[in-house]
Order: C-alpha cells, then sequence, then structure tokens
C-alpha cells in the first residue's frame, strides 16, 4: 500500500492538491477571515464554502466530484500503462477491487468505527462512494473504448433520470425529490445498514453510485483526451473550454426539469460539477503543463500526491494540538480577532509539513 508515486501529469496532481486544501482547513481559514474581517469578498467567498441545503451548487459542492473526476482522468495514464506493461486484465481487476475495497474500510474507519459503537456505524461513506465508483468506470474504461465510454456515460445518466422520475415510492408515489420523499432514502432505509447521515437519508447511498461511476467517466474521457499526442496542448485547452460551455449549457437545461442537486448526485449535477472541473483542470492545466509555470503549484502538489494520508490524518488527529503547542506563544502578538485565521493557517502548516516528510521520503499512500 505504500509505494512510489507513478509519471502522471503535474496538474492533475496540483488540482487534486488544491481540491483537498479547502477540506484540510482552507474553509476554516476564510469562515474565520469573514468573521473578523466582514469583507465583502470573504462573505462571498464563505457561503461558496458551505454546501447548499438542498437544490443548487455551491463551490464546495464541487470539491467531492472534482476528486472523483479527476480519479477517473488518471485512468488513462495508470490503468492504460499497465495493460501496455502486458499486465493481465485479471491482475488490474483484482487491483482496483481491492482499492474499493480498502476505500470502503477506510470510509467506514473514518465514520467512527474506531469507537465500536457498532450500532451507531454510517457505513456510507466519502471515500466509499469513491471507491465504488472508480471500481465500476474502470470496469468500463478497460473493456471500451472512449466512443462506448460516452455511450455508458449517456446511458448512465438517462436510466439514473428515469429512475428518480419513475420508479414510484410506496405512500408517496414517483417523482418526488425531496429529502424524506425521494427514492434514494427509500432503498437506502430498504437495503443500507447502519446510520445515515441526515437520519432518513443518506447523500453517499446506494443509488447515487449510479451516476457517480458517470461522474468517473467523464474524468476518464477527459484523460484520454488531454493524452493525445496529435493535438498541441494549446489548443487543448481550446477544446477543453468548448467541452466547458457545452457541459454548462447542457447541465443548465436538465435543471429544468431534474433539480442540481448533490445529495442526490442528479445527472444534472453530474454535467454541472464536470463542467466545473473541466474548466478548473483547464486553467491548471494551461498554467502548469502548457505554459510550464510549475513552482507556484509544488505546495498543492505535496497535498495532492497523498490526498487519502491527510484525509484519514484529520479524522484521527488534532492538528490544532501540536499548532498551539508550537505556535501559541505567537498568539500574543496576533489581535484577538485574527488568532482564530492565524492557528487556522497554522494547522494548516502542520498538516503540509507532515505531507512534505513524506513527499520526501517518497512515501505515498496509494489504494
Amino acid at each position: 500500500m505504500i509505494m512510489q508515486q507513478s509519471q502522471r501529469l503535474y496538474s492533475i496532481d496540483a488540482l487534486r492538491g488544491f481540491d483537498m486544501f479547502w477540506i484540510i482547513g482552507g474553509e476554516y481559514v476564510i469562515h474565520s477571515l469573514k468573521a473578523c474581517t466582514g469583507w465583502t469578498w470573504t462573505i462571498w467567498l464563505s457561503s461558496q464554502l458551505e454546501h447548499v441545503e438542498w437544490n443548487g451548487f455551491h463551490f464546495y459542492d464541487l470539491i467531492f466530484p472534482l476528486f472523483l473526476f479527476l480519479s477517473g482522468m488518471t485512468m488513462p495514464f495508470s490503468l492504460s500503462r499497465q495493460l501496455e506493461n502486458g499486465i493481465p486484465k485479471s491482475r488490474i481487476y483484482l487491483k482496483v477491487f481491492r482499492r474499493a475495497l480498502l476505500l470502503v474500510l477506510f470510509g467506514i474507519i473514518y465514520n467512527g468505527l474506531y469507537d465500536l459503537h457498532f450500532s451507531q456505524i454510517r457505513f456510507a461513506s466519502v471515500l466509499g462512494h469513491i471507491g465504488i465508483a472508480y471500481f465500476f468506470a474502470a470496469i468500463i474504461y478497460l473493456n471500451t473504448n472512449v466512443k462506448r465510454q460516452i455511450i455508458w456515460i449517456i446511458g448512465l445518466l438517462l436510466g439514473y433520470w428515469a429512475i428518480l422520475k419513475l420508479v414510484p415510492v410506496p405512500d408517496v408515489g414517483a417523482g418526488v425529490l425531496t429529502i424524506d420523499g425521494c427514492i434514494n432514502g427509500y432503498v437506502d432505509r430498504l437495503l443500507l445498514p447502519g446510520k445515515f447521515y441526515e437520519g432518513i437519508f443518506d447523500p453517499e447511498g446506494i443509488l447515487v453510485k449510479i451516476p457517480a461511476v458517470a461522474t468517473a467517466l467523464l474524468g476518464a474521457v477527459t484523460g484520454s483526451f488531454v493524452k493525445m499526442t496529435r493535438i498541441k496542448g494549446l489548443h487543448k485547452t481550446g477544446y477543453l473550454l468548448l467541452a466547458f460551455i457545452f457541459l454548462f449549457m447542457l447541465a443548465r437545461l436538465w435543471d429544468l426539469w431534474l433539480p442540481i442537486n448533490k445529495k442526490l448526485w442528479t445527472s444534472s449535477f453530474v454535467l454541472y460539477a464536470a463542467a466545473w472541473s473541466v474548466l478548473f483542470f483547464t486553467v491548471f492545466y494551461l498554467i502548469i503543463d502548457v505554459l510550464e509555470f510549475r513552482k507556484w503549484a509544488f505546495p498543492f502538489v505535496v497535498i495532492g500526491l497523498n490526498p487519502i494520508t491527510i484525509y484519514m490524518a484529520t479524522s484521527l488527529i488534532d492538528f490544532s494540538i501540536p499548532a498551539n503547542h508550537i505556535f501559541g506563544g505567537l498568539m500574543a502578538f496576533v489581535s484577538q480577532n485574527w488568532q482564530p485565521v492565524f492557528m487556522g493557517l497554522m494547522v494548516i502548516l502542520i498538516e503540509w509539513l507532515l505531507l512534505y516528510f513524506l513527499y520526501k521520503k517518497k512515501i505515498f499512500l496509494k489504494v
């Protein structure tokens, strides 16, 4: 499970690190900055770093699907390389299956398995969601070309739309997209053991795995395009911007009939999140891999090479304790209003130094 990193696009690792930055403390710093300054831009950004209640979309709703999208983007670089090196598909299947199982297990641990309160365990999780979606997307990727992958994406999104709209929930009916009336919650209450994130509903439940596979496949298709050598890098960014516009407009159009909703991972949400994922990747790809301005992205790359490590570590370790121990004396020189901002930055620094140590030792947690 501990091995050296594989060769891949620098921009993918940088964007993954940028994505994880907000989870490991960036969000807290912005919220604290808003509280102590009230600056207009901090108020806006702070609101974007909160999930929408139900329908709609904020930047923070992109964090999860962007990570899954980037996982899909690595398939043409990692899985294809294994095939090119003569590794049998059966062994690759076993690897991605093991990865799925480990992520499901890590997700349950993250949710509190170590507390040993088995009746209160939440089996659905962010990591499990990623692992299962990646597994099925990888199986499809390994056995199809890009054209058929696009057909799979269309089929998954249309099929999921049909399930949400046409399959009736007992005593409720079909097409009710509320937290207590949707088919997702009914299926989870019927089949999923353990407790749910929102009592009667879990946003990482069973049915949302269907559109999540499409999210990973959209990443795979994007990765296959970026890997092409016959198109120059600058030209690729132009095509990627066109893809952003197409996905964005299609998602907004679909939103008229099927709301953009992260908790239901609706088909329109898949396209909308993919659009923004493509745009963010295009910016990182253009600056880092095309124009070759890389030094600024190194802090993000250090995070992006060990995302599972820091995600799990934040659930097991209270990094504010070493941050207070090391930097607590400096708090006397910081005004009271700014102390949460200062300490939030120091927590991120401690986390980053841990990841930098692993980076220098060439230790990368791969699952």
